[in-house]
Parts: C-alpha cells; sequence; structure tokens
C-alpha cells in the first residue's frame, strides 16, 4: 500500500474509532471490560464468561455497566485501537524510510507514535480510574488530536501539485481561521466534559433550560478536574446547579463558535478562490448545531448523539483543511508529496 493510501486508511479509521468510542461511552459500556488490556485477564469476553456471568449477578442483572454485550463493545473498540496503533507505527517507519522520495520531514508521522502511545494510556486509565471525567475527556481529547495530525498529514500527500502560487491571503483571514480552530478545540472540549459528567439530559428543553433562559448554575465544582464520576472533590453528590453549569456553557460555546465561523466563513466568502472552503464552514457548523438541538430535544437518542460526536470531529477536519489550505501558499508541494 502507498503513503498516501496507508495515511487515508488510518484517518478514515481514526474518524470511525472515534465515532465508536462515543457509541461505547453512551450505551454505558465504558466498564463493560473492567480490567486493562484484556476483559477479566482473557483475550475475549466469550473467554471470560464465566467471569462476566458472576458480575452480572454480583450487580443484580445486565443493567450494570458490566454484560456479555457492553464487554464484546468494549473490547472491540481496544481490537480496533491496537490495530490503528499498528498502523501509525507503519507510517511512521515508511515516512523515515521514504523520507527523500516523499520530501517532506518524518516528524509529523513520529509525533503521531507519541500521541498514540499517550491515547492508549488514558485508554487504560479510562477502565482502571473508573471513568474520572477528566481521563475519559483527556481520552476524547487525545482521539481528536490524533485524527488532527492525521488530517494535517493526509493533506500533504493530496495537495496537487502547483505551477504558480496561488494569490497571497490576507493577514487577517489566516488569524481567522487560527481562531476558528481554536474555539473549535475548545467546544470540543467542552461537549467531552458534558458527556463524561453525563449532563447533556439536565436540559430537556430549547432554547431555555429547565424552563429559563438563565437557569439556576453553580460553578464551583463544575468544571473542578481532580474528582470522582458524580462527585464533588470532597466526596459529595454533584448537584443538578452544577451538572446545569457545564452542560450551559457548552451551549454558550456554542454561540461563540457559531460567531467565529460564520465571520470566518464570510471572510472566506469575500476571497476569490475560497467560496468553496466557506461553503464546507457553513455546511458543517450548520448541521452541527442542527444535531446539538435535536439531542436536547428529542432527549439524546443514541444515534443522534454518537453523530454528534462524529460532527465534532468533522468539524474539527473542516478547519483544518482551512488552514492548511491558507498556509499552503508558504510552500508549494513538488508533484507526488
Amino acid at each position: 500500500m502507498s503513503f498516501k493510501r496507508l495515511v487515508m486508511f488510518a484517518t478514515v479509521l481514526t474518524f470511525g474509532l472515534i465515532m465508536l468510542g462515543a457509541y461505547v461511552r453512551l450505551s454505558d459500556a465504558g466498564l463493560g471490560c473492567p480490567d486493562w488490556p484484556g476483559c477479566y485477564g482473557k483475550l475475549t469476553p466469550s473467554h471470560a464468561a464465566a467471569d462476566i456471568a458472576a458480575a452480572v449477578q454480583e450487580q443484580g442483572g445486565d443493567h450494570g455497566p458490566v454484560s456479555i454485550p457492553k464487554a464484546w463493545k468494549e473490547m472491540v473498540h481496544r481490537y480496533i485501537a491496537s490495530f490503528l496503533g499498528l498502523v501509525i507505527i507503519s507510517i511512521a517507519v515508511m515516512a523515515w524510510r521514504k523520507r527523500h522520495e516523499l520530501r517532506q520531514s518524518p516528524v509529523l508521522a513520529t509525533a503521531l507514535v507519541g500521541v498514540v502511545c499517550l491515547q492508549g494510556a488514558f485508554g487504560a486509565w479510562t477502565v482502571t480510574l473508573l471513568l474520572k471525567p477528566a481521563i475519559v475527556t483527556g481520552h476524547l481529547i487525545g482521539g481528536m488530536s490524533v485524527l488532527g495530525l492525521l488530517t494535517w498529514l493526509w493533506l500533504r500527500q493530496t495537495t496537487p501539485a502547483r505551477t504558480v502560487s496561488p494569490p497571497r491571503d490576507s493577514q487577517r483571514l489566516v488569524w481567522l481561521a487560527r481562531a476558528g480552530l481554536l474555539v473549535v478545540c475548545a467546544q470540543i472540549i467542552l461537549g467531552g466534559w458534558v458527556s463524561t459528567n453525563y449532563a447533556a439530559v439536565v436540559c430537556t428543553d430549547f432554547p431555555t433550560c429547565q424552563g429559563s433562559y438563565w437557569p439556576t448554575m453553580e460553578f464551583n465544582h463544575a468544571f473542578h478536574i481532580v474528582r470522582e464520576l458524580g462527585e464533588t472533590p470532597d466526596g459529595q453528590l454533584l448537584n443538578v446547579s452544577s451538572l446545569t453549569a457545564i452542560h450551559f456553557t457548552h451551549r454558550m460555546g456554542a454561540i461563540v463558535v457559531t460567531a467565529v465561523l460564520l465571520t470566518l466563513a464570510l471572510a472566506l466568502w469575500r476571497t476569490p478562490g475560497r467560496q468553496a472552503l466557506a461553503l464546507k464552514v457553513v455546511g458543517v457548523l450548520t448541521l452541527q448545531i442542527a444535531m446539538g438541538i435535536g439531542n436536547v430535544v428529542f432527549h439524546l437518542p443514541l444515534w443522534l448523539a454518537v453523530l454528534h460526536n462524529g460532527g465534532a470531529a468533522l468539524l474539527l477536519v473542516t478547519l483544518i483543511l482551512v488552514n492548511y489550505r491558507l498556509a499552503s501558499h508558504r510552500v508549494i508541494p513538488h508533484a507526488g508529496a
């Protein structure tokens, strides 16, 4: 397989893995196998069937975090993640061996290996530390980071050769694109914090929240990083007002993201040759907003919640594409690069 195709395959696989991870988390299967890397020390849930059956009996039925279906969901996610790690290692090896042919530095591909190793550690800690919000959110950030780096590496392989430099974009447009990427990254982190704290269902109406445009909120413990799931740092239950603060902050973040990206899209539209990028930004942003509202209105259906995670990943990819295209005038790729 060529380097270009291998990077493309890894990028698409990472996107799918992010959505699968969301499905595992949102279907309450994150502790389907409460140890790591195996399942009760076994390679597959089938081999651990006796241990799982004992755990199901102890928890009083399949409604708890452990069951055969949940164990399979968790382990399939681990299998695919492990395979992706091997693919990324292969990319790094190929990047070094073909660095003269590709006319590219292998540093980015090498850095990806380090990020994947860290992501694997977060995956292990997610289970062994019993779904601590900070760890689970860190795992999401790691997955999105892998996707972002792979996207940039893929773009380096797919940018067509140019015989002339493209028009030089204004510095304002470049900074707008960077700001857009920054606010999207921040919003993804906020969204992860909402999901890992199970705060998505605390507001079931829109555009209001609990019947108010400014509901009762408590920020003292809402964004405290070092704590257990559903608890304050001193071990008390996290109250509804704290969960509301988490949810509502994400909504406010969505307004900021929309304002910045629409400003960026308008600037792109007014720039010759950048209209297609503007349409991509507006299209993905509109889709993501619609899915976010739908999750509230329809009370977080699993399929829509998973798609909303995928929409966040797609929005990240879109902003990386915009930034890459605006930066591409600095280096004109050679044919086949």
